[in-house]
């Protein structure tokens, strides 16, 4: 009667190393799945990104161009300073609003990571547990 209760055998050593090969191929399965995820939400902001600092810069050069236009001969009518003048001062004013709204646009693309932070952090997990198995 004692043999009935033991007839079930603890698993084989191929079985235990087949369940860790199984487990280990279904992680790096779901870790490609959360890479493929993590870069289509960096390729999503890079697009949106590239789009605002492209409109920007095709609005600040027409509005720049109309404006300076308009400006310098605003300026050379109320000082009556040389044209040349003018159009330098203008010039000037509108180069430093163009630098400042580049420099916004980088700031914007430097938050972009192109490595997926998440799935590295987890595969490293996953690494470290895998050795802890075997």
């Amino acid at each position: 009667m004692a043999d009935n209760l033991h007839t079930e055998s603890p698993p084989g050593l191929t079985s235990l190393v087949d369940g860790i090969v199984t487990d280990a191929q279904r992680l790096i399965r779901q870790e490609l799945a959360l890479a493929r995820s993590e870069i289509q939400q960096e390729w999503d902001k890079t697009k949106s990104a590239a789009a605002a600092l492209g409109v920007g810069i095709v609005i600040l050069v027409l509005g720049g161009i109309f404006l300076c236009f308009m400006l310098v001969y605003l300026l050379n009518w109320l000082t009556e300073m040389p044209l040349w003048a003018c159009y330098g001062i203008v010039g000037v004013l509108f180069g430093i609003a163009g630098a400042i709204l580049l420099s916004i646009g980088r700031k914007q693309a430097a938050s972009i990571h192109f490595v997926p932070q998440q799935t590295l952090e987890t595969l490293r997990e996953n690494v470290q547990w895998i050795k802890n198995q075997t």
